[in-house]
């Protein structure tokens, strides 16, 4: 006890030189290198989405595209230029006000205030797309962390049940028509690519048969051509409710068929553009890179959840002789065996982030649920401060490409920081710090981050 007291001691009176910017004792220069830090990959980052945004528009830019385009670089570069040098400055204000270092203002708390107060600089139409993307990954990196404190425990396929349960509430969403309404979304463009137009709602008024005008005759299997005769009613065979024109059995194979296909080509071009440099030098693995099981994992999932959905889907329109939107929630749980060929935990959080926040906006549209104000920036703060606690105190919890990302924007300096005097936590802070130095092979060399401004 008393030595847990001494570190605890220690890490209260650590100044924000001994732990945040030993290069320099001064907080203007760590404030102000930080941020000069981060100008350069950040416009290199937003310049890389905005024109990759252009050109996906599929036309020429007008002059005014252009000038909307660079400024919109321009304004999205310095909010995240700002965000990691207004996080310094609040450290070292947050210390010089309570007098020292506490568990939350390590990190956490300096992190959602510079967030929150940076995401104002940024375009409002970008503010909850950036709020979901940081949630993507934050809610990963908490659940990490309770699960290095024994809190929770993972199940097998977990992320393969959020993301059945997920895609599930899309489809009534696009089942009811709400899509065009008070859930609109990119999101359910893929979906209709999936599942194609004939799902989309709002459905049309029901339609019950209670009678048929022609019984069709009984099929007499002694005969060769009764055999062609049941092959022709298979291919022909459709309930009066049901939205596609062929009949259910073609259309859920060939509905199955497209997105298979589908998700091939994209595995396959996405892995051509990544390995350009090394086709080019002709060192290209095309059996180990191309031609292999992987490039079918895609597909499969997005060709067996098409054709369980569409096959369950028309099964419960003929079983109850009317269409319902209700039909593509067992529709959408059936479908969700086909994810388990491709279990991805990103496209996992990101569906149930989107769910929830399309289900959130439908409540606010009904008056069933209150409008928070400045939700989204409340939201990407939360979540950005999650990070950078990970970053610095839990390493081991974050997603290593994102801790990368972190390194790189702030010029090599989160690893950089002194994390010994915050031993009291428990967390072993450093020696996590240390194991992702190694299993990254980053560089640490140099004594200095970048701009490292040691006036």
């Amino acid at each position: 006890m008393a030595t847990q007291s001494k570190l605890a001691e220690i890490a209260l009176n650590c100044t924000c030189f001994e732990y945040h910017h030993p290069w320099t004792k001064s907080c203007a220069c760590a404030a102000a290198g930080m941020m000069l830090s981060e100008i350069p990959p950040s416009l290199r980052t937003y310049a890389t989405v905005y024109v990759l945004a252009l050109i996906m528009r599929g036309r020429v830019p007008s002059l005014k595209d252009l000038k909307r385009t660079g400024a919109g670089i321009l304004q999205s570069t310095a909010f995240l230029s700002m965000n990691g040098g207004l996080f310094v400055f609040a450290v070292c204000q947050l210390r010089r006000l309570l007098g020292g270092f506490y568990f939350s203002t390590v990190a956490w708390l300096p992190s959602f205030l510079a967030s929150f107060a940076c995401l104002a600089f940024e375009r409002p139409e970008r503010r909850a797309p950036l709020a979901l993307y940081v949630a993507n990954v934050g809610i990963e990196t908490l659940w990490k962390m309770l699960e290095a404190r024994g809190l929770v425990r993972s199940i097998p396929n977990g992320q393969v049940l959020i993301m059945g349960l997920s895609v599930t509430s899309l489809m009534y969403l696009y089942r009811t028509g709400l899509h065009k309404t008070v859930a609109k979304d990119p999101t359910f463009k893929a979906l209709g690519l999936i599942l194609g137009k004939e799902e989309e709602g709002p459905l049309k008024s029901p339609v019950v048969t209670t009678s048929q005008s022609s019984r069709t005759a009984p099929i007499n299997f002694r005969c060769i051509s009764s055999y062609v005769q049941l092959y022709d009613r298979l291919l022909k065979a459709k309930h009066p409710s049901c939205p596609h024109k062929q009949g259910c059995v073609p259309n859920a194979v060939i509905g199955g068929l497209k997105p298979f296909l589908g998700g091939v080509g994209l595995s396959v071009g996405l892995k051509l553009l990544l390995n350009i440099p090394k086709i080019f030098q002709f060192r290209m693995q095309w059996r180990k890179q191309i031609f292999n099981k992987g490039s079918l994992q895609l597909g499969l999932a997005l060709g067996i959840f098409s054709l369980l959905f569409k096959t369950t889907s028309c099964g419960l329109r003929h079983t109850f002789g009317f269409d319902d939107a209700l039909f593509a929630i067992p529709a959408g749980l059936i479908g969700s065996v086909g994810l388990l060929r491709f279990p991805n935990t990103t496209v996992a959080c990101y569906l149930m982030w989107k769910a929830l926040q399309l289900f959130y906006n439908w409540g606010i549209a009904e008056g069933k649920l209150p409008e928070v104000p400045h939700f989204s920036m409340l939201m990407y703060g939360f979540f950005t401060a999650v990070l950078f606690h990970s970053a610095i105190l839990e390493a081991r919890s974050l997603r290593p490409s994102y801790y990368k990302f972190l390194m790189g924007i702030s010029g090599n300096r989160i690893s950089r920081f002194n994390v010994k005097p915050f031993e009291a936590y428990g967390l072993k802070s450093q020696d996590q710090i240390n194991y992702v130095i190694k299993k990254l092979g980053i560089d640490m060399t140099s004594p200095f981050p970048l701009v490292a401004l040691t006036v």
